[in-house]
């Protein structure tokens, strides 16, 4: 299936930007196909993932790619520092500046007092974004956005944009969440010495646990079972993506997604479902605009949060406390439900799959924590890669969808007006804003029906680059052609003056 969607630039200040995650280079391109408006990835030190972090040469390649398509690049220098550590990260501020990187993120205020870069900051959300007070003292510092806490409603994002309205609101809207606030935790460190703030978290959140009380008991549940070897501070993912017009009401301009950890497909999946909600919301309002240049997205899939990674979906607290905020089964990703099982026969089961779910070899299925693979599906049997310790009934999710994988292509073009007009010593091209005089024989054409489709074809065959023809204007004697064309000319003529002007 393939689904093409323009978004449409509105003549307006408020200008709107989905920012996406970036692992390393190539996760940032495949974000910025699929319709980012900027993207936030690692420096080589100093960013609260480790293990994404990224060499200048590869973060200066992204801006360069980024940049052809006025997609914005920040990179996140936004662990706590220790004393020796600021000239290091001062030196390495630099170097993204230099290399064009729009803006920094940074938790460690201490290194406002070190000489920065004339560079655009960022506040990270472990900051803890959460009043008009501090916010207000944070542009006062000289920052220019701020990254919201994720634990803030939309009453109170709404009143810290009233008291402090010149400075930007950044809101997480999806991805994985801390059971600790804005990701202020410190149970890592105080446990595996490990600190979250300096990007090194053992993940505990995400470990099994008891829940007792004080004199040791197992507290039961509400099925009267003992609450034992659960996954207790296990939050599901924020999903906030059906409330992004209440979002912009309350002053959020950017839109922020979770997973410099997560792969290509993971960002390509999300990003293109945000920036299809998004342009409906632009194409509907004209007082909204995207911030990178308008583009046509083409995607050879429909984009749905529950085909990757995806372990429930909360709002968390963005109206009050959500009624379920965590996951006790599970802390992965559990994606999305297809029915349940009716028989098991050692590696074969008899499955009762929902209407619209279709299984296909190496699909991955899960139930709780525990998951496996199929190896063939015949009719409503599978047979599967292990033997499964499952009974009848059981519900079951499928966390690996092969066939969807495959079709998760996403392609950015460049909408640009093309004008060919014939003058008197040969012929102008007109691409975009490159233009070239061509010096040529006029040729009266013998076909000039054809002539005119063969040079419409030719002049939109615009291949690998990042443009795409939105408008063929011809002209000859003062005329627009619209039936013919008077003139012949070789087909390697039209490609070579092309080429000169897209190449620029």
């Amino acid at each position: 299936m393939s689904n093409t969607k323009l978004s449409n630039r509105k003549l307006s200040n408020r200008k709107l930007t989905l920012l996406a995650p970036a692992r390393d280079l190539e996760v940032g391109k495949a974000a910025v196909q699929a319709g980012a408006d900027a993207v936030y990835i690692g420096a080589p030190e100093f960013g609260a993932r480790q293990a994404a972090g990224n060499s200048i040469a590869d973060i200066a390649a992204l801006v360069e790619y980024a940049h052809r398509f006025d997609v914005q690049v920040l990179v996140t220098l936004n662990t706590l520092l220790h004393d020796d550590e600021y000239p290091r990260a001062c030196a390495l501020a630099h170097d993204l500046y230099k290399v064009g990187v729009d803006a920094l993120i940074i938790q460690d205020l201490n290194l406002l007092n070190y000489d920065l870069p004339p560079i655009r900051l960022h506040a990270s959300t472990q900051c803890d974004n959460r009043t008009p007070e501090h916010i207000n003292h944070l542009k006062q510092l000289g920052f220019r956005r701020v990254v919201l806490a994720r634990e803030l409603s939309l009453e109170q994002i709404r009143n810290i944009h009233h008291t402090t309205p010149n400075i930007e609101l950044e809101a997480f809207v999806h991805g994985a969440l801390c059971v600790s606030y804005s990701g202020r935790c410190y149970l890592s460190e105080v446990l595996m010495n490990r600190s979250a703030n300096r990007g090194c978290c053992a993940q505990l959140c995400r470990q099994r646990y008891d829940l007792l009380d004080k004199y040791g008991n197992e507290i039961l549940d509400d099925n009267g079972l003992p609450i034992h070897q659960r996954y207790l501070l296990s939050l599901q993912d924020m999903d906030r993506s059906q409330y992004l017009a209440e979002l912009i009401d309350a002053g959020v301009t950017t839109f922020k997604i979770e997973g410099r950890l997560k792969d290509r497909d993971y960002v390509t999946n999300i990003v293109a479902y945000y920036r299809q909600l998004l342009d409906q919301l632009i194409n509907s309002n004209p007082q909204w605009e995207s911030s990178s240049t308008p583009s046509i997205f083409e995607y050879d899939f429909t984009p749905d949060p529950a085909k990757t990674f995806h372990r429930g979906a909360t709002t968390y607290f963005l109206h009050d406390r959500a009624t379920k905020m965590a996951n006790w089964d599970t802390p992965k990703s559990t994606g999305e439900l297809i029915g349940k099982v009716v028989e098991v026969r050692g590696k074969s089961m008899r499955l009762q799959l929902l209407p619209h779910i279709v299984l296909h070899n190496g699909d991955g299925l899960c139930f709780g924590d525990k998951g496996f693979a199929i190896n063939r599906v015949d009719g409503e049997w599978i047979q599967v890669n292990q033997s499964v310790d499952i009974l009848p009934r059981t519900t079951l999710y499928r966390n690996l969808d092969t066939s969807f994988i495959r079709t998760l292509n996403a392609k950015r073009r460049i909408p640009i007006d093309i004008r060919f007009e014939v003058t008197s010593g040969g012929y102008c091209l007109t691409i975009g804003e490159q233009s070239a005089t061509f010096e040529a024989t006029h040729q009266e054409a013998t076909n000039p029906q054809r002539a005119l489709q063969t040079l419409r074809e030719q002049l939109s065959k615009l291949g690998d680059t990042h443009l795409t023809a939105a408008t063929i204007t011809i002209v000859a004697n003062n005329e627009v052609c619209t039936e013919t064309f008077p003139y012949f000319i070789p087909i390697s003529h039209i490609n070579q003056w092309r080429r000169q002007l897209t190449q620029i």
